[in-house]
């Protein structure tokens, strides 16, 4: 099988689903209007709510939600052969994941820019808002913690990737003052100046890796942590455009414009897909993933097609930065479509490998031995790359052989390969953090409303001490697992608790369209995929509990168990309670029938937030 023509059936597909499904959400399922004022006009604040151009916010969007499933999870589940991940990323993607982030995204602009616990206590009930506002606190601390830690990695003793990374915060501030205070509204003269400064960060970095200046960019992990938690906090409580969307924004066009030159070399090189459509470990025995296709393959993929973290980066920081609704399909369904690109794009690298090198990179040096197969090219590869790729799990390093491979193949780049190596994970960490920031910030907005119920003046995001008190409540929470590096003890669950976070918005998501749409029956456009996420996720989760965690008898086995027990049970909580209400809808008004007095998204029935904060 050629890569070509993966690729090309893959952007056949996203187009056609942009182009339809996604023109049919947004006239008949979501009825947007572009007449209606958002939420970044009525409450502008120049803080939070702030009028954004749509490519800019889409910059920042795409940045925040594409971190690392897109790059690492397709990667892993190679090991089922190429075809049921790209089935899954194709089909997920169109019906699930970029309906989930439009609809929840959708509803949090009518609903003046709320989060997706409130929009939940709203339109379910108070059982389900808290259920929510518990299940999403988890889910982003532990996300932000393990996504941390794969930064942490990535640039523990990489002079080139620090120097880089840094140099993108001083760069965004300059390029935020700039769209915003020097020349107001000037994107084409901010951006051409972003990227400038990018690029000089990304080529330069490779002198300073090689030259006297990298021993004052080379930290060890434990101060990575601290510089990563400082950096979150400040993303927290700056104002949202002066570091947080410029720097998404700016990082944006290092994601896209590294995925389309590796879209080029795949035209160029042609590599052929060495990996089986299908291997012999769908049914469970393998040595990277170890359960069975079915579920594994969506938990594993996760975010390359459906994340429940999306949800609430669709209700926390995007938002409250709509200019026009008509910029949400773009924002809300594109910009899931672009992230499954790339995830089609990293299983193509993966498995353009020989699949006994591919398992020899990603499989402990032990694990490796016992499937008795042969290393082909591990050893010219390694050599090629400047650095031993054997016995390094997790998926980073295999995707980086696997671009730099393809890379190489370019006319003229062909002694290129080590530069392109460590540039791929430079560019791994880039893309992983600017989910960190973004997160930080939304988790900050959450905990204030919580808090704010119980203290008021939290529950006001103008106020400056309730601000740094929960950025920094926040921060350390997700920070002392990084630097501790404890996480290893919850990641392995993270990946269930993130699709059942997935389940739960959609099941909030036909909650608001059965409410709102005179229409009942366009409610199975989240119910369905609701439906096989549930299912799915519930069946990961409970497989994960008695086959990987209770046998370990172990502390951090007992806790992994605690943990995904809790998730399981918040998330039945939250379907079962939206499966009384969709009842209560279809039986009080029909399948088509608009009742008399149907309460706005402007209006909800039972809020009691503030909407001045």
């Amino acid at each position: 099988m050629n890569a070509i023509v993966l690729l090309v059936i893959s952007l056949c597909v996203f187009a056609l689903a942009y182009r339809f499904y996604g023109a049919f959400l947004t006239a008949k399922v979501l009825a947007l209007d572009p007449k209606r004022t958002t939420p970044s006009h009525k409450l502008e604040d120049g803080h939070d709510y702030i009028p954004t151009n749509k490519w800019v916010l889409f910059g920042h969007h795409f940045a925040a939600i594409a971190g690392a499933g897109p790059l690492i999870g397709p990667v892993l589940a190679a090991q089922f052969g190429y075809l049921p991940g790209l089935m899954w990323i194709l089909i997920g993607s169109v019906l699930a994941g970029a309906v989930h982030d439009y609809v929840i995204l959708f509803a949090s602009v009518r609903h003046q820019g709320a989060s997706l616990h409130q929009i939940a206590r709203d339109y379910v009930g108070r059982l389900t808002g808290g259920a929510t506002a518990a299940a999403v606190l988890f889910i982003i601390i532990t996300a932000l913690a393990g996504l941390s830690i794969a930064v942490v990695n990535a640039l523990s003793q990489s002079a080139w990737g620090t120097f880089t990374i840094a140099l993108t915060i001083p760069s965004a501030i300059f390029v935020g003052l700039y769209m915003t205070k020097f020349r107001k509204d000037k994107i084409l003269e901010a951006s051409f100046i972003g990227v400038v400064l990018l690029l000089f960060g990304v080529f330069f970095g490779y002198y300073v890796q090689h030259s006297g200046f990298a021993q004052y960019f080379t930290f060890d992990k434990k101060q990575l942590a601290v510089m990563l938690a400082v950096y979150g906090f400040l993303a927290s409580v700056l104002p949202v455009w002066l570091l947080l969307v410029p720097r998404d924004y700016i990082s944006s066009y290092l994601k896209l414009g590294t995925i389309g030159l590796l879209a080029i070399g795949i035209m160029v090189v042609m590599p052929k897909i060495q990996m089986p459509a299908i291997t012999q470990y769908v049914n469970g025995g393998g040595p990277v993933i170890p359960g069975k296709v079915w579920p594994y393959v969506c938990i594993t993929i996760a975010c390359g097609a459906i994340s429940g973290f999306h949800a609430l980066i669709s209700s926390g920081t995007t938002p409250k930065m709509i200019n026009n609704e008509k910029d949400m399909l773009a924002i809300g369904y594109g910009a899931m479509l672009v992230e499954s690109v790339v995830s089609v794009m990293a299983l193509i690298a993966a498995t353009a490998l020989v699949p006994a090198d591919y398992f020899a990179i990603n499989c402990s040096p032990e694990v490796f031995a016992r499937l008795g197969l042969v290393p082909q090219r591990l050893s010219e590869l390694s050599m090629m790359v400047q650095e031993n790729v054997a016995g390094r799990p997790g998926g980073a390093v295999s995707l980086a052989v696997g671009m730099a491979y393809i890379f190489s193949g370019i006319p003229g780049m062909k002694n290129l390969m080590g530069y392109w190596y460590h540039f791929i994970i430079m560019f791994e960490a880039l893309f992983i953090l600017t989910t960190i920031d973004a997160g930080t910030r939304v988790a900050r907005y959450i905990l204030q409303d919580i808090t704010g119920k119980v203290v008021k003046p939290f529950g006001n995001r103008k106020w400056a001490p309730g601000i740094i008190i929960t950025s920094a409540a926040i921060v350390f929470s997700w920070g002392y697992l990084v630097y501790n590096g404890d996480i290893s003890t919850i990641w392995p669950m993270f990946g269930v608790a993130n699709q059942l976070l997935a389940t739960a918005a959609l099941a909030i998501g036909t909650s608001v369209i059965l409410k709102n749409n005179k229409y009942k029956a366009y409610g199975l456009v989240t119910f369905i995929p609701m439906l096989f996420m549930l299912v799915t996720t519930v069946t990961a989760g409970v497989q994960n509990i008695l086959i990987n965690y209770l046998p370990l008898k172990t502390f951090n086995g007992n806790l992994n168990t605690f943990l995904s027990g809790i998730m399981l049970i918040l998330v039945v909580i939250i379907v079962a309670d939206c499966a009384v209400k969709w009842h209560g809808y279809i039986k009080s008004y029909g399948w088509v029938h608009m009742p008399e007095k149907v309460k706005n998204l402007d209006e909800p029935a039972e809020t009691t937030r503030d909407l001045s904060d």
